[in-house]
């Protein structure tokens, strides 16, 4: 179902993140469904129709897209780096000098038998994995046009770099969307979270954040007014006992210090208040409050998680965690912290939630009713005009689809054909820009590569 969002909230400005977007918007508030349609379209920005500066892509009338940087190839800025395959969750930063730096996470999966570190063996965390991110410098001119300035390789070594998220403080915590470790063959335990500093010029120093948890980590983001990171596990629930999913939990890192994460902290699962186990997956009804609480998780880096990828969420779900299904993208709000549920709803087509801290309330803000109006959210980020741009991870052709303050759905971009996700999307600082990722191929050899793009155009004519 979709029901409105709160317009005039929407439309509120967040306070300044930190180093990372600093126009990044507010979500202040949500309204109860008032009974639109179910599925209700909005014409968004207009039908799509083939870019003529990428023609694997469809875009609305006005907008122009360049392909920054393409994976499987030479960089074109730096012909010494091959660019890593598996382009995933990204984030923009300003710089000094004006431009834009863009961190992304490359989702390698390669077996330890024939992976290799991306960057400098000596600076990567573990010689038999294939994944990390790469920084980018983009100059952005006056009229949205991007280019690329500069491209090079800024963490190496981990294993599976799925999402993540920008802090306050001017880094990207990239995730890791595995537990492989030495007993696979790899020479280092992996289902970590690393920091990666935005005005890095060389790869960063992989100090695993082990205190954030072993599991399969898919997105993480800060409350720039706390510190506090919050977190997505994208695991799946089946009612099928042989296949031991027992579901995904939202969990928050409360750091010993703040912006210091190295320093260790604690981490804990949302639960529903008085109702433990609360099962999310199904049966929701959107609009409607439900208060949570917190419980500790005790072990976040327990000698289960080798073998069990959920011995987090089982201790979590001990305490009385809630049960979510697939949960992946998450990004702050002014005041709310937003996060999909990738197969959630009643058609396992998606939901998209809101959590506000302080107020320790739980909200489910759409659900989608069927894979032709939103198919398997993934990556999601807010814009500066009010709205969400949503990442789909679906079926034949890729979405990226807007969301408007009235809880209306539209396309913004689609793929000319079958191609692999959408993901990555930020807007850069002044929000002239969107920043966004066609995923590729994930092994060597794989037949898609995949790509970078920047997309600009005439904002103001509708929600993003």
């Amino acid at each position: 179902m979709s029901f409105p969002l709160d317009r005039r909230a929407f439309l509120r400005r967040a306070a300044a993140y930190g180093g990372a977007l600093l126009t990044s918007p507010s979500l202040r508030g949500l309204a109860a469904c008032n009974g639109l349609p179910v599925g209700r379209r909005s014409p968004g920005y207009g039908p799509l129709a083939p870019s003529p500066d990428a023609p694997e892509l469809w875009v609305p009338a006005g907008f122009r897209v360049a392909r920054l940087s393409e994976t499987g190839v030479p960089s074109t800025v730096n012909p010494s780096l091959t660019v890593p395959l598996a382009v995933d969750g990204m984030a923009a930063f300003p710089l000094p000098n004006g431009n834009v730096r863009l961190i992304r996470n490359h989702e390698v999966t390669t077996a330890a038998a024939t992976a290799r570190p991306i960057g400098a063996p000596e600076r990567s965390y573990d010689v038999r994995a294939g994944g990390g991110t790469t920084s980018l410098e983009v100059r952005v001119h006056p009229d949205g046009r991007a280019e690329l300035v500069a491209e090079f390789v800024s963490l190496s070594g981990t294993h599976v770099n799925c999402a993540g998220g920008p802090t306050p403080w001017g880094s990207w915590i990239s995730c890791e969307e595995t537990v492989a470790g030495t007993g696979q063959g790899y020479a280092q335990d992996h289902g970590y979270c690393f920091e990666v500093p935005a005005a890095a010029t060389a790869e960063a120093d992989p100090v695993p954040l082990k205190a954030m948890g072993r599991f399969v980590h898919e997105a993480v983001a800060v409350d720039p007014r706390t510190g506090i990171v919050y977190l997505t596990e994208d695991a799946r629930w089946s009612a099928d006992p042989a296949l031991d999913q027992p579901g995904a939990g939202f969990y928050r890192f409360l750091p010993r210090e703040r912006g210091n994460l190295r320093a260790g902290g604690r981490l804990q699962m949302l639960a529903v208040a008085d109702r433990p186990g609360y099962f999310t997956v199904t049966g929701q009804r959107p609009g409607a409050a439900l208060p949570v609480e917190w419980v500790e998780v005790e072990d976040p880096d327990p000698p289960a998680a080798a073998t069990d990828r959920s011995a987090v969420f089982r201790q979590g779900f001990a305490g009385g965690g809630a049960v979510f299904q697939r949960l992946e993208g998450c990004w702050p709000g002014d005041g709310s912290i937003y996060f999909d549920a990738t197969s959630g709803g009643d058609a396992g087509a998606g939901q998209v939630w809101q959590y506000r801290p302080g107020e320790e309330r739980l909200r489910l803000v759409f659900e989608s009713p069927s894979r032709e109006v939103l198919d398997s959210p993934d990556n999601i980020c807010v814009s500066p005009r009010g709205g969400l741009v949503i990442c789909e991870d679906g079926a034949a052709e890729q979405y990226l689809r807007g969301l408007t303050p009235e809880g209306e759905i539209f396309d913004l971009v689609r793929t000319a054909g079958p191609m692999s996700e959408f993901a990555g999307s930020c807007f850069g600082p002044g929000g002239r820009t969107l920043f966004f990722n066609r995923q590729g191929s994930r092994v060597p050899g794989g037949p898609e590569p995949g790509a970078t793009y920047a997309l600009w155009g005439p904002w103001e004519r509708g929600a993003l």
